[in-house]
């Protein structure tokens, strides 16, 4: 007989594709933002010093948001190892089980404790929201907050996360952001780079630092004006689209996140906390921020690879896992 559980599971199927298919057809598009109508409880009414446009304007950043889905319990009993927090949005449900059910897997390794949790603001489609409202009652590994979703406050997300981990989960040993397009070589992570059979490090951040500066060309996906950012170079910071740093990190950022002009570009907006920090990510060539084609001896020897649909997570993980005997 069916469990509960993939009972509910098959019904949030149904649903997200019921809820997809509707928002697919041809009808006015909302632009006014009203009341959520998350089952739980209704969403609070934005003023207009929580906007966007305004809040990038400040010189400080208070982050006066409030979650409208939390797991505040998450990480009672035994103190996590590591906790995965992964920037996602509304109609990547096929992602987000992808993920859950390969390199997410809070259950991968019996003798490591891992905490999976997906970011995500509120959308402007109440069907979105209450699908995710269920989806969150299956999972209970999703985080909101109340600020609207979009690609310009992923910088939000990101605090989210560190305030979320600072809050409701200090103790934990290593933290990873990433994105839902992203492979993730968890044996590689786990075992290589954080090994848990060793002293957990501290002030400790990695991934694919980048060296640049801002992009003033208006029609570019990362264009930073000169009145948000007016220096030529950027500090070092890793490429968002995954890196790792010692759990005492998560508190040091957000608190410092609380006085740094809020920038929309996350990764480089980390990196401008970590030079205030004084603290220099440590370059990693295992993160790769580009698509690579798979093959079994290359993806053995990543940590990170981008651009992955859900699909090829599924693939590469049953192959790799299928493979594990085989030597390159």
């Amino acid at each position: 007989m069916p469990s509960k559980v993939s009972c509910l599971y098959l019904l949030t199927v149904v649903c997200w594709a019921s809820a997809l298919w509707y928002l697919s057809g041809s009808r006015p598009s909302t632009t006014y933002v009203g009341q959520m109508t998350f089952a739980r409880k209704p969403h609070p009414r934005l003023s207009k010093n929580d906007t966007f446009s305004n809040i990038r304007t400040r010189t400080l950043n208070p982050h006066n948001f409030k979650f409208l889905i939390n797991e505040p319990k998450k990480c009672e009993g035994t103190t996590p190892f590591l906790v995965l927090l992964i920037s996602t949005n509304h109609k990547e449900f096929d992602a987000r089980q992808a993920i859950r059910e390969t390199w997410g897997d809070e259950n991968i390794f019996s003798d490591v404790r891992i905490v999976t949790l997906f970011l995500l603001g509120y959308n402007t489609e109440p069907v979105l929201n209450q699908m995710v409202e269920q989806e969150s009652q299956i999972f209970h590994d999703i985080l909101v907050e109340d600020f609207v979703d979009s690609y310009h406050n992923l910088t939000l997300k990101t605090l989210m996360g560190m305030r979320w981990v600072s809050s409701f989960c200090p103790n934990a040993q290593y933290v990873m952001k990433t994105d839902s397009d992203i492979f993730v070589n968890m044996d590689n992570l786990v075992f290589n780079l954080l090994r848990p059979n060793t002293k957990p490090r501290r002030r400790f951040f990695t991934g694919h630092v980048i060296n640049g500066g801002p992009i003033r060309d208006v029609h570019s996906k990362w264009f930073m004006s000169r009145d948000l950012y007016p220096d030529s170079r950027y500090p070092p910071f890793c490429s968002g689209t995954g890196y790792v740093f010692s759990g005492d990190m998560a508190e040091l950022l957000y608190k410092t996140s609380l006085h740094t002009r809020l920038l929309h570009l996350e990764d480089v907006y980390v990196g401008l906390c970590l030079r205030k920090l004084g603290i220099q990510p440590f370059q990693n060539n295992a993160f790769n921020h580009w698509k690579m084609t798979y093959s079994l001896c290359r993806y053995r020897k990543v940590l990170t690879v981008h651009q992955i649909s859900p699909e090829e997570i599924l693939r590469i993980w049953n192959d790799m896992s299928n493979k594990k005997h085989l030597k390159c």
